[in-house]
């Protein structure tokens, strides 16, 4: 009896080759690569319109790329619609937060466990016993999310009435109900106090830790950067100046020179 064909162990949970896009002849990101391991928590730096969220919207089919490949977990992914790599596992935030922000908390979180809990329109119009357990279900499952970000005490209250740092939260818990694995955090800490900060880098922590997720996220603030990212790369004009070990990254001359104007 053939024995089955046995997938590689170590295929990297996000594996990117020579991607590149252009706008009106210029190229907004050149030749970007990256190879980010399962569990990594990795993060995409450089200063403002270095291609970082272009990236981002590239690896969310937002865009299409004009060259290149990307494998998730090993399949590729490359040119798909978003709604596609979504359910392929890659789910995002972003870098102004984009909540229903008239719908509840809950029901923001809801939104995402569509992509697992799914009847028919007529069951919906007719009320018809499985779109009650279906309910149920995502309730369940919405709340047990809210939980883990202490937000199920406002589990009725409309997103738009949360305190800055919750929305965040909310938004990533919305993120992770697509169930996806690979997390993109767009700038998660913009706007936030420093001891939101601080609750959000034990946040992120817990959620590569709780969920085993692989986590990419693109950020300004340093102290952030430096306390939670394994590995970094940096972009400048829209190419990779540098990649690495965060510590080895953010000593190297040509990164504190682009990066923070020294």
């Amino acid at each position: 009896m053939a024995e089955r064909e046995k997938k590689p162990e170590n295929i990297p949970m996000l594996e990117v080759r020579n991607l590149s896009i252009s706008f009106g002849g210029l190229k907004a990101v050149d030749g970007f690569h990256i190879s980010i391991e399962k569990g990594c928590l990795y993060g995409l730096i450089g200063p403002n319109g270095a291609g970082k969220t272009t990236v981002f919207n590239l690896l969310t089919g937002v865009y299409k790329p004009n060259t290149g490949t990307i494998l998730l977990d090993g399949a590729n992914i490359t040119g798909k619609k978003t709604i596609e790599i979504n359910q392929a596992g890659i789910a995002r935030t972003f870098q102004n937060i984009r909540l229903f922000k008239d719908m509840s908390v809950l029901d923001n979180v809801k939104v995402g466990l569509h992509n697992h809990y799914r009847y028919s329109t007529l069951t919906g119009i007719l009320r018809l016993p499985a779109y009650f357990k279906v309910e149920k279900e995502m309730n369940e499952r919405a709340m047990e999310l809210l939980k883990v970000f202490d937000l199920d005490g406002e589990s009725g209250y409309k997103a738009s009435n949360l305190p800055y740092g919750k929305q965040r939260k909310l938004e990533i818990a919305r993120a992770l109900a697509t169930d996806p694995k690979l997390l993109l955090l767009d700038e998660p800490a913009a706007g936030m106090n420093p001891n939101e900060t601080a609750e959000l880098m034990e946040t992120i922590h817990f959620v590569r830790d709780h969920f085993q997720m692989t986590i990419l996220l693109i950020e300004h603030d340093m102290k952030l950067v430096s306390g939670i990212c394994e590995k970094l790369t940096v972009l400048n004009f829209g190419q990779i100046l540098t990649q690495g070990e965060t510590s080895q990254v953010l000593n190297d001359r040509r990164v504190i020179t682009a990066y923070l104007g020294e």
